[in-house]
């Protein structure tokens, strides 16, 4: 097998074990709940009895299961990083020669080790990413998710998810304008380099299929749809910069874009909920609810949702 694309694959499969360990990690760790703390809720709720807006705040937050739950919070936060790593890398790859020159070297070794074989087979990674065939499979797995659960709302979600994207991606390499590598000519016909438009793009959408995918499956196919995703998107991006089409830190940059913009949208969406109306519909539900204490009201949605 050639080496460039042998190192692609160990690289995304790598990625992918990451990706279940945390999840496993997460599922299994008492610092993640996986239902709502009744006794501690119930013990804050006498405590803010009187407080309506910091009840209803508490009562969302320990429940991760609905719209404005641990998750979404964590999904916020997430995003927030992304975006910081976004503009760190877009600050340092202008003013910081030991990135350029980790850059540079990784794009020599890409270059020299090539064959026709190895960039016939990355070449065929790559296009994972190609916002062309991408949006493609996402009418395909609309299609599919509608046939499955009638709901609308994944269409909706994949254009947001593509569209701001490409729009976001776009502003950032204007901005930026950092050269691509010389040592490929058709590079240089491409345009700006920072962030990788394939990364982003395979970050965002993988990201989305298997948050829509996942949502009728369990939790061994939740885990294995994930894996892949990841695995996907960092194929993709290691494929443009061993196809000396990209730099290192540019398709870092857009793994942080691509995954940071799709933890935004999953949050205004509700995460495995997909819809953007799940926090009113999750406030509404638990109107009535309003005079209990917020550990009574956490636990009334809980039994709500296993019967």
């Amino acid at each position: 097998m050639p080496l460039p694309f042998l190192v692609d694959l160990i690289l995304a499969s790598l990625a992918a074990l990451a990706t279940v360990v945390v999840a496993v990690w997460a599922s299994a760790s008492p610092a993640v709940p996986q239902a709502a703390a009744l006794a501690p809720a119930r013990e804050a709720g006498r405590a803010i009895h009187s407080h309506r807006r910091a009840r209803e705040l508490l009562t969302h937050r320990l429940d991760r299961s609905v719209a404005s739950g641990f998750l979404l919070s964590l999904a916020i936060a997430f995003a927030s990083a992304a975006g910081l790593v976004l503009g760190l890398l877009a600050y340092l790859v202008r003013s910081l020669p030991a990135l350029n020159h980790l850059d540079r070297s990784v794009s020599a070794w890409g270059f020299d080790h090539r064959t026709p074989l190895s960039t016939h087979a990355l070449n065929a990674l790559t296009n994972l990413g190609n916002i062309t065939v991408v949006v493609v499979l996402a009418v395909a797995v609309a299609a599919v998710d509608f046939v499955r659960t009638r709901s609308r709302w994944s269409a909706l979600f994949l254009v947001v998810v593509l569209g701001g994207m490409e729009l976001i991606s776009t502003g950032v390499k204007d901005l930026v304008a950092r050269a691509r590598p010389s040592l490929v000519p058709a590079a240089a016909h491409l345009g700006p380099s920072f962030p990788s438009g394939h990364s982003a793009t395979a970050a965002a959408f993988w990201a989305a299929t298997a948050l829509i995918l996942g949502r009728r499956v369990g939790r061994t196919g939740r885990l294995v749809i994930a894996g892949s995703a990841v695995a996907v998107a960092v194929a993709v991006a290691g494929s443009r910069v061993l196809l000396d089409l990209h730099w290192l830190s540019d398709v870092v940059g857009g793994l942080a874009l691509g995954w940071g913009w799709f933890a935004l949208c999953a949050a205004v969406f509700g995460g495995r909920l997909l819809r953007p109306t799940a926090a009113i519909d999750t406030l509404s539900g638990s109107a009535g609810a309003e005079s209990e204490p917020v550990g009574d009201a956490v636990a009334t949605q809980a039994k709500a949702r296993v019967g």
